[in-house]
C-alpha cells in the first residue's frame, strides 16, 4: 500500500506538470493549435485532446467503472484505432472549449484521486491500479505530450525534478517493452543511475548488476516515452540486453510506437 504522503506528493507534481503544459498553451492564437507536432497526424489541439480523454477516463474508471469497463471494450474492439479516435474528436472542439474542458478534467481528476481510500485499486487498459501508479501514469503522459507541444512550438522546457516520476515508469516498464516486441525479458534487473536536473544520483535496481545504463534523467525520460531517438541521446548501455533494451523501451502501454527519427529531439 503507497504512502499517503507519496500519494499526496505525486498528485501535486501531477498538478504542477499539466499546469506547465496549460502554459505552453494557453495564450495560443486559435490557428496555432492546428500546427503540427512531431507524432504522425496530430496537432497541438491533438495532443491537449489526448490528455484531455485519458483525464476524462481515469475519472471514469474511479467514480463510473462499469461505463469504464465498456469503454475498454470498445478499445479492445478497435485496438489501432481508439486513441487516434479520441484525440480526433477533442481536437475538432474549439481551442477555447478544448482548454477549458481540460483544466476542468485536471481538476476533477485531482480531487477524485485524493478522495479515494487507502489500497484503492482502480480498473484501467490492464491491471487495476494503485492512486498513486493512475497518478505517476498520468504525469508521464502530460510531461511527453506536452514535450511534443513544447517541440512544434521551438520551446526548450527546464527539467525539473518531476521526471523522477517519470524516470520510474521508464525503469518499471522494461519487461513489457521486450514483450510489446516479441521479446523474452532478461531474468536479472538492471542497474540504472541517473543524474537529475540539480544534479542529484536517482538510482534504480541492484548496485551489482551487470547490465547498465547511466546518463542524464533528461535524456532517459525522453528515450522512455519516445521523445527522442536512441542516437539523440548521452546514454551509455554497459552489456548486450542493456543496449537491446535502450532501442526498444517505452514507457506507455500499447503497442510499440515509432518513436522519433535521428534528428528530431531539440535541446
Amino acid at each position: 500500500m503507497a504512502d499517503p504522503r507519496e500519494v499526496r506528493e505525486v498528485l501535486a507534481d501531477l498538478r504542477a506538470e499539466g499546469e506547465e503544459v496549460d502554459g505552453l498553451v494557453a495564450g495560443l492564437p486559435e490557428a496555432e493549435w492546428g500546427r503540427a507536432t512531431p507524432a504522425a497526424g496530430w496537432s497541438i489541439a491533438h495532443q491537449i485532446a489526448h490528455l484531455l480523454w485519458t483525464d476524462e477516463r481515469a475519472v471514469q474508471s474511479a467514480v463510473d467503472p462499469e461505463g469504464f469497463g465498456r469503454e475498454v471494450a470498445a478499445a479492445l474492439a478497435s485496438p489501432e484505432t481508439f486513441v487516434d479516435e479520441g484525440a480526433e474528436r477533442g481536437a475538432r472542439l474549439a481551442p477555447a472549449e478544448l482548454l477549458a474542458r481540460w483544466r476542468a478534467s485536471r481538476s476533477e481528476l485531482l480531487e477524485v484521486l485524493a478522495a479515494q481510500p487507502p489500497g484503492a485499486k482502480l480498473p484501467w487498459y490492464g491491471p487495476p491500479m494503485s492512486v498513486a501508479s493512475v497518478a505517476t501514469g498520468r504525469l508521464m503522459e502530460t510531461w511527453a505530450h506536452g514535450q511534443d507541444v513544447a517541440d512544434a512550438l521551438g520551446v526548450r522546457r527546464v527539467p525539473t525534478a518531476r521526471l523522477r516520476h517519470v524516470a520510474r515508469i521508464g525503469v518499471r516498464a522494461r519487461d513489457y517493452a521486450y514483450t510489446v516486441h516479441g521479446l523474452t525479458p532478461p531474468a536479472e534487473e538492471f542497474r540504472v543511475e541517473l543524474v537529475g536536473p540539480g544534479g542529484e544520483e536517482w538510482a534504480f535496481g541492484p548496485a551489482g548488476a551487470a547490465q547498465r545504463v547511466s546518463g542524464t534523467a533528461w535524456d532517459f525520460c525522453l528515450l522512455v516515452t519516445q521523445r527522442a531517438h536512441p542516437d539523440d541521446v548521452s546514454l551509455v548501455a554497459v552489456g548486450a540486453d542493456a543496449e537491446r533494451w535502450l532501442g526498444i523501451a517505452q514507457s506507455f502501454a500499447g503497442p510499440a510506437g515509432a518513436g522519433r527519427a535521428p534528428g528530431e529531439v531539440r535541446r
